[in-house]
């Protein structure tokens, strides 16, 4: 009996074993369709990860120049700026308007107070200047006072370059007269000076122009004053 027990045992263990080998030969069946999906998986590439995100904290990039979003940007149409504009367009040529009728309205006054046949103006004027330093001027008209002025020191530097000043304008009737003028200032060494000049004229129907004129007499390092009727 021991004996058919030791035959038989080689038997069982080859069965055994072939039974054994039979169950992996089956496992690794079952197991070759998840193998093979996971190489595919490992094989296929991973979907692209944008790594140019900012990170957390930190400005967006702005967009480049010309891009739609720069074209989009709003544009400021504020109405009431136009309107500001326009009426201020409109105050301008409204002062405009009335500087031109101030000059209008002065001269047609000049033209009613002081006609063209008895009009006579009377005008001053320097050249140099180095020996007489404007301070007054008193102009009398047929023994008849009619202006006194007193000149800044502006005024007097604007008549050394060559200004005209209109010191008295009145009217006059047709006839002789007699016009004098009385200046006072600083003279040479800083000496307080006062002369006069004097002119007789005749006044016609038309407007009548005299000038007085300080003019510096080189040779004699003296002030000169001369009355000229403008014919």
């Amino acid at each position: 009996m021991s004996f058919k027990f030791r035959s038989s045992f080689p038997l069982l263990r080859a069965s055994l074993l072939c039974v054994a080998l039979g169950f992996g030969v089956a496992v690794s069946a079952a197991d070759a369709p998840s193998t093979k999906a996971a190489a595919a998986d490992a094989a296929s590439p991973s979907p692209a990860v944008n790594t140019s995100a900012p990170a957390a904290g930190t400005a967006a990039p702005a967009p480049a120049a010309g891009s739609s979003a720069a074209a989009a940007a709003p544009v400021s149409s504020d109405p009431s700026s136009s309107d500001f504009k326009t009426l201020d367009q409109e105050v301008q040529g409204l002062k405009k308007d009335v500087i031109d009728l101030n000059k209008d309205l002065f001269v047609l006054e000049e033209e009613l107070l002081f006609p063209a046949n008895t009009q006579v103006a009377v005008f001053l004027s320097m050249d140099v200047g180095s020996f007489f330093a404007l301070d007054s001027v008193t102009i009398k008209i047929d023994n008849k006072e009619v202006t006194n002025y007193l000149y800044t020191a502006r005024e007097a530097e604007a008549l050394l370059k060559g200004g005209v000043h209109r010191v008295y304008l009145g009217n006059l009737k047709v006839g002789k007269h007699e016009i004098v003028g009385f200046f006072t200032g600083k003279g040479p060494h800083e000496r307080d000076y006062k002369r006069g000049a004097t002119i007789n004229f005749d006044k016609g129907v038309g407007a009548k122009y005299l000038e007085f004129k300080i003019s510096d007499k080189v040779p004699s390092h003296q002030p000169e004053f001369l009355v000229k009727d403008w014919e």
